[in-house]
């Protein structure tokens, strides 16, 4: 049988998936997994969160052969890239609730189902990339996939070489009247090579036949070194200089295994996860290459995560599909922050921060139950129910314990009437989890200010409604429309410290609207062959009551505007791409400022391809092709935001300039 794009990507799957068959992936040459999910209309790429403590709730949106990768630290494109294109069968894109607990409610969750073929297959592939200034850097990773009988074996190594140098300036001003205070001329040079090692083996023998075992090591650092020439309108000229040296060790060890029982399966996950970190901030204030003071920070802490997750799940059960299980994490974060201010003799005095040298640990537990059934051929009903415990401490510095218990219930329906429609509304409670970060204090020496900790700090609670309609057009296209309205209480954001400091902490309660929408189309029917246009928008309006100036204002870090636009053309051998974005500027709300970021739009990325044969690819790209810099306002109020009229505005401008990279990328097997 041969498939056309069209065909394939209106086949329907069991449970109401779209069905899309490798075929329809076969114009753009892709190499890895990951291409092809980032091939999928309508579809967007969720990767979870890797900081989330637990299993169930750091899940992305995508499954393998309707399993969810037991893994953390790697990322999904990091899973997905590893897997050659060769070696997926089809896409499968359906409602959250048929691929287990960790994606109900999701309205689109995609299941990458694999060919059972055997042998050897796998990917290499290098990056040389160019600064502005002229200095190359190179990359590149090696992933391996081999199958025998009913085991399959994955081994990769990657090296990162990730390099930005930007230029820029800052002005400080005086308000009201707008005099200049100081001008700083900054050159920044930021490297961050990390390499990472990681394999996995698998077992398939049938459903609930399964056994997974992988593990993960990566190392990353981080160098950053800043030249600060530093003219103020009264006193000597500077030529500061500030350098950040960052080490991480990352450790992973996990797996699964899978059985059949009282007619299901029951599957034992455990996952144990180590990370150490040191970090030490250098800010050294000279003339003419003197030191007449600085400040320096020291940060060491250790990070460690264990758990055990039991699932059952029943696909038949008095007509309905049935999941239920328990899952018991201990979480340990161990910090200590030394800050020291330098005198111009290189002497050193520590000033205490609050809460900057503790041990905080969590055990928790929750046990949850989902279920789900057909109402009628076209619409789907699916409930869950979670209940969630945990302990909490705080030792050292300071002392908390608490002790928080949830309950998390939500409900979903998904609707498929005649013509094409899909239709899905949810509602949820949510409760979202505490950074351990949160709980200690640090400075930011790149802007003279400090996170105070507090250990007070409560998660925040929340009712979501979420609204979803897609509909196919021009054959193998999408349009997808998405609104939602959450109220939140005891909204995470910054709040005042006793000691003078602002911190992570609780405010009143708060609401979100939003608005998403995608078009994906072919361009074909209007004369561009093998053109693929897709536009992305949204609109999140937030509010919350300022604890400084009573007002409704916007959530610290959120967006109200944001787009994207990518265009693609694919001609056999060749193709080429535009991809433009941009978003609205982001606000944080601190203490005695308001900080507020935004960029040059629309920010371009560009990129052409050749394909000499089916398994190499080179690839030109730019990266920010049109030059577009990053900018940031700062104004301060004295002594706090209660007052009315500000006193000072810094203006920062950053710019990375274009940065070509050339890419090879060769399949094997």
């Amino acid at each position: 049988m041969v498939w056309s794009a069209a065909a394939a990507a209106q086949t329907q799957g069991p449970g109401g998936r779209t069905v899309y068959e490798a075929a329809f992936f076969r114009t753009f040459s892709p190499s890895n997994a990951l291409e092809i999910v980032q091939r999928v209309p309508g579809f967007s790429l969720n990767v979870g969160d890797t900081e989330i403590r637990g299993f169930g709730q750091a899940a992305g949106n995508v499954v393998i052969n309707g399993q969810r990768p037991s893994s953390k630290t790697d990322t999904l494109q990091t899973i997905l890239a590893r897997i050659p294109a060769s070696r997926v069968a089809r896409v499968e894109i359906g409602p959250g609730d048929l691929f287990g607990s960790e994606y109900a409610g999701k309205a689109q969750v995609l299941n990458l189902v694999l060919v059972s073929a055997g042998g050897l297959a796998g990917t290499a592939t290098g990056t040389l990339r160019r600064s502005f200034t002229g200095k190359l850097y190179p990359e590149g990773s090696v992933s391996a996939l081999v199958r025998r009988g009913k085991s399959s074996f994955n081994a990769a190594i990657a090296f990162n070489n990730n390099y930005t140098s930007e230029e820029g300036y800052d002005r400080l001003t005086e308000l009201p009247g707008g005099q200049l205070l100081e001008y700083r001329r900054k050159v920044n040079r930021i490297e961050e090579p990390n390499a990472a090692v990681s394999g996995s083996w698998e077992y398939a023998d049938g459903d609930n036949r399964t056994a997974h075992l992988n593990f993960r090591g990566a190392f990353d650092r981080l160098s950053l070194t800043q030249s600060n020439d530093l003219f103020p309108e009264a006193g000597p000229v500077r030529d500061d200089r500030l350098t950040e040296r960052y080490h991480q060790r990352n450790w992973e060890l996990g797996g699964d295994v899978a059985r059949p029982l009282l007619g299901g399966g029951i599957k034992l996950i455990g996952l144990a996860t180590r990370r150490r970190r040191h970090n030490v901030d250098l800010s050294l204030n000279r003339i003419r290459g003197e030191i007449v003071g600085g400040v320096e920070q020291d940060l060491r802490d250790a990070r460690d995560e264990t758990l055990l997750r039991l699932v059952w799940s029943r696909s038949k059960l008095l007509g309905w599909s049935v999941e239920t299980g328990a899952e018991g994490v201990l979480n340990r974060l161990g910090s200590n922050v030394n800050l020291f201010l330098l005198d111009d003799a290189g002497g050193r005095t520590r000033i205490d921060l609050p809460v900057d040298q503790a041990v905080v640990k969590e055990a928790r537990g929750e046990a949850f139950v989902n279920a789900g059934r057909p109402l009628t051929k076209r619409l789907r009903l699916d409930l869950g129910l979670t209940y969630e415990a945990s302990r909490l401490t705080v030792a050292g510095d300071a002392h908390a314990e608490r002790v928080l218990k949830f309950l998390k219930p939500k409900a979903s329906l998904d609707w498929r009437p005649p013509g094409g429609w899909h239709a899905q509304l949810s509602i949820a409670r949510t409760v979202a989890q505490l950074q351990f970060e949160d709980f200690i204090s640090t400075a930011e020496l790149t802007n003279n200010r400090v996170n105070g900790g507090n250990a007070e700090l409560v998660p925040q609670r929340a009712w979501e409604l979420l609204a979803t309609l897609e509909h196919p057009i021009l054959h193998d296209g999408l349009i997808k429309l998405e609104a939602g309205v959450n109220r939140i209480s005891l909204v995470q954001d910054r709040v005042p410290t006793p000691e003078g400091f602002d911190a992570p902490g609780n405010l009143g309660d708060g609401k979100v609207f939003l608005l998403r929408s995608t078009v994906d189309a072919p361009l074909a029917r209007f004369g561009v062959k093998g053109g693929r246009l897709t536009v992305y928008g949204s609109y999140v309006s937030t509010a919350v009551d300022d604890p400084y100036t009573h007002r409704q204002r916007r959530f610290s870090g959120s967006s109200a505007f944001v787009f994207d636009v990518n265009f693609r053309q694919d001609l056999g051998k060749f193709a080429w791409g535009v991809e433009a974005s941009g978003n609205s500027a982001v606000t944080f709300y601190r203490l005695d400022e308001r900080d507020r970021n935004w960029s040059g739009m629309p920010y371009i990325n560009a990129f052409a391809e050749y394909r000499p044969d089916k398994k190499t690819t080179f690839t030109v790209s730019l990266d920010n092709a049109t030059g577009v810099p990053a900018f940031r306002g700062r104004t301060f109020f004295f002594p706090d935001r209660r007052t009315a009229d500000a006193s000072l505005f810094e203006y920062r401008m950053r710019n990375k300039h274009i940065i070509p990279a050339l890419s090879f990328k060769r399949v094997f097997g």
